[in-house]
């Protein structure tokens, strides 16, 4: 299925389940990180849904593995401008609905090919193509600046943190736990749109299909490295897996969604971005943006009752929360003391994305999601979300309960 396909399912759900008129929404505001070039902006075609009356603006936003984040800061950014009072914002992702494009060569002759005006000319342009021309080009899932992968850069996060390839394999055995456990409880029922599909829209989805409840740390153990076959510790299974899937939230001024009869969750208190050099730790980007977010709620580490940070890899997030914790990182950050130890009786309490996995552009609202729910299930004043992307960045948001 497409992205646009997959973020209409779920704002259809939303609506639905929420009971909101569709007449008053302002905007609408999505994530996506591999556009279509036949639907460049998701976010307009998710506005033109039935629901919705077709004046709605709306806008797509790119801030790689934190895109849906970075739509959810633009919704409330926008309300506290005054600017809208209702917002639909996530993101989407159809990762196994790629655009496959042409050399660059290719691409050229077929320009020109274009502006050609006799048929011999258009066969003479053409028959400069060379079988090499004819390779598709996939999007690649690396650092334009560097051409390092993800995974390298989890590889190489490993070898300098320290990070054993025992710890990764733990990780990524809780995180399927989890999310399994969460499963069967039916926790994540209330959080997921169900999916029709087949010929005669008969086979149904209801589930996260990529968590493995039966996998243990002797199966995790005899996964190969990927990125470093001879000393490496980064596998499949200790990464997050690439998927499809969309996320979308409701958000709204407070005093208009209580005029309109809801209840809100939570509110944002505050975020933050910040970002390092690429060709250093590419996903520390949350060491410093997760600090900045906390001082600009005014807030401090221990003040949190929830956690949930992007599972990219085992190797980042066990990074991350090292330099939380550190003396030496707290140096760096021109900072007394370290922001704080990670409690995981509090943090990814249902496992993430090494389980359920990550379609690029949605995983930032799917955690806002799961941590709003959570915050009101275990009464918490206070919750966070981290997520690392592409390109060294680092984004962090701080929830609190309305």
């Amino acid at each position: 299925m497409t992205a646009v396909q997959l973020a209409r399912r779920a704002t259809q759900e939303l609506l639905e389940r929420t009971g909101l008129d569709g007449a008053e929404v302002s905007e609408v505001a999505f994530g996506q990180v591999i556009p279509s070039v036949l639907a460049p902006n998701v976010a307009r075609e998710v506005s033109l849904l039935p629901q919705l009356p077709r004046t709605i603006p709306a806008v797509t936003v790119n801030r790689a593995c934190a895109s849906a984040g970075q739509a959810l800061s633009y919704a409330a950014d926008q309300i506290s401008l005054g600017h809208a009072d209702v917002v639909l914002a996530g993101g989407t992702e159809s990762l196994s609905d790629i655009p496959i494009l042409h050399s660059r060569r290719m691409s050229q002759i077929l320009v020109d090919a274009s502006k050609a005006k006799t048929l011999g000319q258009r066969l003479g342009i053409f028959s400069k193509v060379r079988p090499r021309d004819l390779v598709p080009v996939s999007p690649a899932i690396a650092e334009p600046s560097t051409g390092e992968s993800m995974g390298q850069s989890a590889e190489k996060m490993a070898k300098e943190n320290g990070i054993t390839r025992l710890a990764q394999d733990r990780y990524a055995l809780m995180s399927h736990e989890r999310a399994a456990a969460a499963t069967a409880s039916g926790r994540f029922a209330e959080e997921i749109a169900p999916w029709f599909g087949g010929p005669g829209m008969d086979q149904v989805v209801t589930a996260d299909n990529l968590i493995r409840g039966d996998t243990s740390l002797e199966a995790l153990g005899q996964l190969k490295p990927v990125f470093d076959r001879r000393y490496g510790s980064v596998t499949a299974g200790n990464s997050s897996p690439l998927t499809d899937g969309a996320a979308v939230v409701l958000v709204m001024e407070e005093q208009k969604a209580r005029a309109l009869g809801y209840r809100p969750l939570v509110a944002v208190r505050s975020y933050a971005v910040a970002a390092v050099d690429p060709g250093w730790q590419l996903l520390m980007g949350p060491a410093y943006a997760v600090p900045k977010a906390l001082d600009r709620a005014g807030l401090a580490w221990k003040d949190l009752g929830l956690v949930e940070i992007h599972e990219a890899f085992a190797s980042q997030v066990l990074s991350n929360v090292e330099a939380w914790g550190s003396k030496a990182w707290a140096e760096k950050l021109g900072r007394s003391a370290p922001v704080g130890e990670v409690d995981w009786a509090r943090a990814n309490v249902h496992g993430g994305s090494i389980a359920i996995g990550h379609p690029f552009g949605a995983t930032g609202a799917r955690l806002a999601t799961t941590l709003a729910n959570e915050m009101v299930k275990r009464d918490v004043q206070f919750g966070l979300i981290s997520i690392c992307a592409q390109g060294g960045m680092g984004f962090a948001m701080v929830l609190e309960r309305a």
